[in-house]
């Protein structure tokens, strides 16, 4: 399947395009630590993860040196922990348990662990409730930890009462972390039909399908793509397609290497590549100039969903040509704090919510990394949240909301979070209500494509 002469190829990527594997994250199971005992509960997650996860960091940069790759995120997810702790008797118990993860990923080294999650897409059990209700305090006093929900499948419909207690979560996470930028929403996700093997954050979680641990590889490369394109010169779609699609082979060989030698070395199963291109603030390395190469005078502007569609069904073809075993998202993500093309978009006017809104029909994941208003009220929140949730649901794909309300802040002000995380201006929504909307509670029904059985 590894080809030595295909990884030469991406020296000169890795060295002036931005061409790096943005994480190796290994997925582990801690359905053998549940336990009554709260104290013995959380004893037991952090043994198990300190106990498989202790050579992870080591053996990355190993495989950094060794064949000169950057590996930018070590992390670990961990199965969804209002599974693991039902017996958990408040909020206060699962903040406890965030701690414990917090300490296991500073006692590793690695960037981020995921999973205190609750999947609740067709009703919520009291473990449920009581994650969701620790969620603002947990991602408060910690560093490391991320969140997500999954509040519908295109199988099971809309869980609305939990949509409706996600808007809340999202103000709640954003005022407990003013002071820090409302960091605590950057960390927590909503999601529609998530994956289970997802390696990139804030979503990564464990899934109850997957073995005891596994390894699973997220690679990126916008700068690569936007280079091809850039040299495919004023070509048609078909051949900006197939150089696409050529550029993301090439790409996901090297996921498909580093993915190999990690599993190997740390005696791991190896899970799934995630074609995922993710982008960064640093210049050279955005998904919003790739569309910008193909000749958008700006993205936004009319046309731009057509060439995300073309990027992403690209990068699918030539990546899972690449590797053995494709899963995660798989596509482009288009953070706009995390994209210089897309910050500067939306400093300029050319790209808003809605235009944002109808991108996600096409690409990996939804609306993310978007700053908004930091007195937006929570039923608008929740309204958003359903709308993109709505896409996922009707597209039988996977979509997500990570918006962070900028507290104390307007429209046109930043956020910088640094890092990976980038910064980004606050974007106007409309504001015209949708509480009654939001109040009706209840599920939407599963679309009647659902019913293929």
């Amino acid at each position: 399947m590894l080809n030595t002469a295909d990884i030469l190829e991406t020296i000169n990527m890795i060295r002036q395009e931005n061409l790096d594997i943005r994480t190796i994250t290994m997925g582990i199971s801690l359905l053998d630590c549940v336990c009554e005992d709260e104290k013995k509960l959380a004893d037991r997650i952090y043994d198990k993860i300190t106990r498989r996860a202790e050579r992870l960091v080591a053996v990355g940069e190993e495989i950094e040196k060794d064949y000169g790759i950057p590996i930018v995120n070590k992390r670990v997810s961990v199965t969804p922990i209002s599974l693991v702790g039902g017996s958990v008797k408040s909020p206060e118990g699962f903040v406890t348990l965030a701690k414990t993860l917090d300490r296991a990923a500073k006692t590793l080294g690695i960037n981020f662990i995921g999973g205190f999650s609750a999947l609740v897409h067709k009703g919520m059990t009291a473990a449920d409730e009581k994650l969701i209700a620790a969620i603002p305090e947990a991602l408060a006093v910690t560093d490391y930890v991320c969140s997500s929900v999954n509040v519908a499948t295109t199988k099971a419909g809309i869980n609305m009462d939990a949509v409706r207690l996600m808007g809340e979560t999202v103000v709640k996470a954003a005022e407990r972390t003013a002071d820090r930028q409302s960091i605590g929403c950057a960390k927590l996700v909503v999601f529609a039909n998530v994956p289970e093997d997802n390696p990139f954050m804030a979503g990564a979680f464990h899934g109850v399908g997957e073995p005891d641990a596994v390894i699973n590889v997220g690679v990126s490369g916008p700068g690569v793509v936007s280079s091809a394109i850039k040299r495919a010169g004023d070509c048609d779609f078909s051949a900006l397609a197939d150089t696409v699609k050529k550029t993301a082979f090439k790409i996901t060989r090297v996921g498909q290497l580093v993915a190999s030698e990690a599993s190997k070395r740390l005696g791991v199963p190896f899970g799934i590549i995630d074609l995922s291109l993710a982008p960064t603030p640093a210049i050279g390395d955005s998904v919003a100039h790739i569309l910008e190469e193909m000749g958008l005078e700006r993205c936004g502007a009319h046309g731009t969903t057509a060439a995300l569609a073309l990027l992403n069904d690209a990068v699918k073809k030539g990546g899972v040509m690449a590797s053995s075993h494709v899963g995660g998202l798989s596509g482009a993500f288009i953070p706009v704090s995390e994209d210089a093309g897309m910050i500067d978009a939306v400093k300029c006017g050319a790209l808003s919510i809605e235009k944002l809104e109808a991108m996600t029909a096409v690409c990996s994941v939804g609306l993310d990394m978007i700053v908004i208003p930091g007195d937006t009220p929570a039923e608008v929140i929740s309204g958003i949240i359903a709308d993109e949730i709505s896409i996922g649901v009707a597209n039988t794909k996977t979509t997500a909301v990570r918006v962070i309300p900028a507290i104390g802040k307007k429209i046109g002000e930043e956020l910088d979070f640094g890092g990976l995380l980038g910064h980004a201006p606050v974007i106007p929504l409309n504001t015209n209500s949708c509480a009654k909307f939001i109040a009706r509670g209840g599920r939407i029904p599963a679309p009647i494509h659902s019913l293929k059985n």
